[in-house]
C-alpha cells in the first residue's frame, strides 16, 4: 500500500489499517505523500494536481506544500511547484549507510563497462592499499587481484591517492616504513622523491602509475572523500601500457570517466 492512500484525509475503501493506530502520524504520511505526488513525468504539478495525485484536499495540499517550500524541499513560482535538490538528502542518509564496498560496485560495473578496462577501489590499511572491490574485464592482465589483495601503497595509483590524502606530517614516516616492500620494477625509491610525487597528487587530484608495480601495467587513479572530505577511498582503472603511446594520454582518456565515478560514490556517501 502506498503512503498517498495511507494519506487521504478520509479512509479509502479496501485499504488496511496501521498494525497501532496510535503509532501513525498522519501528517507525516500525508507530507511524503505530496512528496511523492512528483516523479520524472511530473516534475512540476499546481495545486490542484498534487492534491490529486496524492489523494488528499486541496487545503491539506496547500498547507504540506508551503511547508516544504519553508523548509526548503520545495519551490514555488506562484502557480506552480517543484522538489529541490534538497530533497537529495534523504537517499544521501539512507545510502551513507550501506557498506562502501556495496555501493562502490554498481559503479564500479559502469565505469569497466564504459571503457571496457577494469576497475577497482581500495582503501589504506598502514604502508599497504587494500583491494575492497573490482570488476574485472576478460582481459588477461599480469597480476592477480583479487578483493583483499595487498600491495605496497607508495607504488600503485590508489595507494599514491591515498597516501597523498593523510596528513602531510605522516607521508615520511609511511614512506621510510614502506622502503622494505618495494616493487623490483619499482622507479623512485627515494623517500624525498616520493614526497614530490604526493606533493604532485595532491596538486592534480589524481595519480598515473606507470608500469612500477608490474611491468607493462598502467593505472589512473582518483580520490573518493567522505562526508568530512578526508580522503577514505580510491578508485582506479588498469591499463595495458602498450594501449596508449604515454602515461599523459592514458590518464586523458579514462581521467573524466574516473572523476564522474568518484563523484557519483562521494554523493552516495553524502559528501555535499
Amino acid at each position: 500500500m502506498s503512503t498517498a492512500s495511507r494519506a487521504t484525509d478520509a479512509a479509502a475503501p479496501g485499504t488496511s489499517a496501521p498494525a497501532d493506530p496510535s503509532l501513525f502520524v498522519q501528517s507525516l504520511a500525508r507530507g511524503l505523500a505530496v512528496m511523492e505526488a512528483f516523479d520524472a513525468e511530473h516534475r512540476e504539478l499546481t495545486l490542484s494536481q498534487a492534491a490529486a495525485r496524492a489523494g488528499l484536499s486541496r487545503a491539506s495540499a496547500r498547507r504540506l506544500l508551503h511547508t516544504l517550500v519553508e523548509l526548503g524541499y520545495a519551490s514555488t513560482d506562484g502557480s506552480t511547484f517543484a522538489l529541490t535538490p534538497r530533497v537529495l538528502g534523504f537517499g544521501w542518509s539512507y545510502l551513507s549507510g550501506q557498506p562502501f564496498p556495496e555501493l562502490a560496485l554498481a559503479v564500479l560495473r559502469r565505469l569497466s563497462e564504459q571503457l571496457g578496462e577494469s576497475a577497482s577501489a581500495a582503501e589504506l590499511d598502514g604502508t599497504d592499499v587494500v583491494y575492497v572491490q573490482r570488476v574485472e574485464t576478460k582481459r588477461i592482465m599480469r597480476v592477480d587481484i583479487k578483493l583483499g589483495t595487498r600491495f605496497p601503497a607508495a607504488w600503485t595509483s590508489m595507494g599514491r591517492v591515498l597516501l597523498a590524502g593523510t596528513d602531510r606530517a605522516s607521508w615520511e614516516p609511511l614512506l621510510e616504513a614502506s622502503l622494505p616492500s618495494a616493487p623490483p620494477s619499482a622507479k623512485v625509491t627515494d623517500v624525498a622523491e616520493l614526497v614530490d610525487l604526493l606533493e604532485a597528487v595532491t596538486a592534480s587530484g589524481y595519480c598515473v602509475i606507470d608500469q612500477e608495480l608490474e611491468p607493462g601495467l598502467r593505472s589512473v587513479a582518483v580520490p573518493v572523500r567522505g562526508p568530512s572530505g578526508r580522503v577514505e577511498h580510491a578508485l582506479n582503472v588498469s591499463l595495458r601500457s602498450a594501449e596508449d603511446q604515454s602515461a599523459e594520454r592514458a590518464g586523458e582518456r579514462v581521467l573524466p570517466a574516473l572523476l564522474a565515478a568518484a563523484a557519483e560514490l562521494e554523493a552516495a556517501l553524502g559528501r555535499r
